[in-house]
C-alpha cells in the first residue's frame, strides 16, 4: 500500500563535554530498521535556540491536527568544569524550547513558553500526547516545588512530574501534578496500547540500581496505575534514564531505549517485548543497534509514507 508507514525519525541531542552540541539532532533509520540509524543533516545540528539558556536537551516531538510540535528543555550544560545540578534544579529555566512545523523539513523560529509556576525551580524532560478528541496536547515534565514564601527556593525538594494542557504551546493550563511518589521521579515517557496507558519514568531512589520502572493505567491522569516492572536494566548499568518507547510499525514489536549515563561513551541502549503489557523486557543484542554514540535523551516517531524520503533529501546523512 502507498500509505503504509516507512523508515523512523530520532530527534535527539548529543552529550559533549568539551563543546556545545545542545542543539536539535536528527538521526534516520537506514530504511524500514528501527535498530539501523545514520546521523543526519552531515551530522550537524537541524535546530538550535539562542533563546533562555541557548542550550536544548531532552526533545521531544509530537502531531496533532495542526502539524508537528517539538519541545525541549531549556538548558545548557556544557561546557563547564563542574556541573551544578543542584542550582538548576533551584534556579533553572521554567520554559519550554518550541518549534512547529506542518511537514517536518520546514520549521518556525524557536519560541519560549513557560509551563511550569514561580514556585517550581525547572522544567525539565518535557513530552507531550495529543488527544483527538479534545483538540488538546497533554504536556508533562519534572519541576521540583517549593512553597510560595520560599523565594530563593532554599528548602528541601524533590522532582515530581506536572501536567498542563494547550492548544498551541503559547497558552497553557495551570499545571497539576500528574506523578508525586515523595521521592524524585524525572522523565517520564508515555505510549498508548490496548487502550491502556503505559507511563515509564525514571524515581532517583527507592527503585534498585537503574531505577527505572513501568505503570500500566486506564488514562494519562487516572489514578489506577499499577506497576508492572522495576529496575529495568538496572542489571545492565548503574544508571540509565530518558527512557523512550515506540512500535515496530511492520511487526508490532515494542522497543524501549533506556540511556545510560554511567560508562562512556553515553548514549541508548535497546530492551525488546512483544507483550508491552507483560512489563517483561529483552535486552537487544548491543551490536544490533548501530547508532552514533553520545545520542541522548529524545524520541523516536514512525513516519508517514513519503516522509523519510523529503528527509534524506533534506537532511542527508553524513
Amino acid at each position: 500500500m502507498t500509505d503504509s508507514p516507512y523508515g523512523y525519525l530520532l530527534v535527539h541531542f548529543i552529550e559533549d563535554r568539551r563543546g556545545h552540541k545542545e542543539k536539535i539532532y536528527f538521526s534516520l533509520s537506514d530504511g524500514d530498521t528501527p535498530l539501523r540509524w545514520k546521523l543526519a543533516n552531515g551530522g550537524e545540528p537541524v535546530l538550535e535556540s539562542h533563546l533562555g539558556t541557548t542550550g536544548v536537551r531532552d526533545p521531544h516531538l509530537v502531531e496533532g491536527d495542526n502539524g508537528w510540535f517539538l519541545i525541549a528543555t531549556d538548558l545548557k550544560i556544557w561546557p563547564t568544569d563542574v556541573v551544578d545540578w543542584n542550582h538548576h534544579r533551584r534556579h533553572g529555566s521554567r520554559s519550554l524550547v518550541v518549534w512547529h512545523s506542518d511537514d517536518l523539513v520546514a520549521w518556525s523560529q524557536p519560541w519560549l513558553a513557560e509551563v511550569a509556576p514561580p514556585t517550581a525551580g525547572m522544567a525539565w524532560a518535557p513530552e507531550s500526547t495529543y488527544d483527538p478528541a479534545t483538540g488538546e496536547y497533554l504536556v508533562y515534565w519534572s519541576s521540583c516545588l517549593y512553597d510560595a514564601a520560599d523565594v530563593n527556593h532554599e528548602a528541601d525538594s524533590y522532582s515530581r512530574i506536572l501536567l498542563a494542557r494547550t492548544r498551541d504551546f503559547r497558552t497553557f493550563t495551570e499545571p497539576v501534578v500528574l506523578i508525586d511518589r515523595q521521592a524524585p521521579v524525572i522523565d517520564t515517557t508515555i505510549a498508548l496500547a490496548n487502550g491502556r496507558v503505559h507511563r515509564f519514568s525514571k524515581a532517583e531512589t527507592s527503585y534498585g540500581p537503574s531505577n527505572l520502572f513501568h505503570e500500566v493505567g486506564t488514562g494519562i491522569d487516572s489514578d489506577d496505575y499499577v506497576t508492572v516492572a522495576t529496575s529495568i536494566a538496572g542489571d545492565l548499568y548503574e544508571g540509565v534514564e530518558g527512557p523512550l518507547v515506540f512500535q515496530d510499525h511492520s511487526t508490532g514489536r515494542w522497543y524501549l531505549w533506556v540511556d545510560q549515563y554511567s560508562v562512556l561513551p553515553q548514549g541508548y541502549v535497546p530492551l525488546t517485548t512483544d507483550d508491552i503489557d507483560s512489563g517483561v523486557w529483552y535486552p537487544v543484542p548491543a551490536d544490533d543497534l548501530q547508532l552514533a554514540p553520545n545520542t541522548k535523551h529524545g524520541v523516536v516517531v514512525s513516519l508517514p509514507s513519503g516522509t523519510w524520503d523529503r528527509l534524506m533529501a533534506a537532511y542527508p546523512p553524513e
